[in-house]
């Protein structure tokens, strides 16, 4: 990681200019409000709660136990825009869905997935794009613009969201992953990072 390009403080002068900066955003509507803020999260705890509905779904026609259907999860992570924080009105979500080995992208993903998101009435406008360079689908869900990117890992059981990246990229688990995932994976680690230190 690149050291900061200064560890000055801010001046007064700086300070000043930077607020001057933000009330001249938040006049131009450059912000969001606290209500679309609040959508957001709202539409975010609706997908996540979809995917984990899915994978389990999935884990049982798979044939599992009973002891790993229950344990079936899979994580969301933001990415982006939103993620950093930097993202205006109108900005999509880029969501990046992470899942155990055995629930692939190219059936699990953009087959049964598509299928359960093609009944729901909230999600509109979706297209599966599997042939981009990162592969994903696009969807409105309630009106806000989503990218859902998936990635699956070599874990039968997918742990906690606190500490899935580090035990993903501090380890080989990463060597075997599909390349796209690679890319997407490394994307949003590297988002992590900037946040943790």
């Amino acid at each position: 990681m690149d050291p900061p390009l200064s560890l000055t403080r801010p001046t007064m002068f700086d300070l000043q200019k930077t607020a001057e900066l933000e009330k001249f955003l938040v006049e131009a509507g450059l912000y969001e409000s606290e209500e679309q803020s609040a959508k957001r999260e709202e539409v975010l705890r609706e997908i996540d709660g979809i995917v984990k509905e899915w994978v389990k779904q999935l884990t049982s026609q798979k044939g599992y136990s009973e002891q790993m259907i229950e344990k079936a999860n899979v994580v969301l992570f933001t990415f982006g825009s939103y993620r950093l924080g930097v993202h205006g009105p109108g900005a999509d979500i880029d969501i990046l869905c992470v899942g155990p080995s055995y629930v692939n992208r190219e059936e699990d993903f953009f087959v049964t997935l598509h299928g359960i998101l093609t009944q729901l009435e909230e999600v509109t406008e979706l297209q599966p794009v599997p042939d981009a360079h990162v592969p994903l689908m696009k969807f409105k869900f309630h009106g806000m613009a989503i990218d859902l990117l998936y990635a699956s890992v070599s874990l039968a059981v997918i742990p906690p969201v606190s500490c899935i990246l580090c035990n993903i990229c501090a380890c080989s688990q990463i060597f075997l992953l599909h390349l796209s995932s690679i890319i997407v994976m490394h994307s949003e680690y590297a988002i992590h990072l900037r946040y943790c230190f």
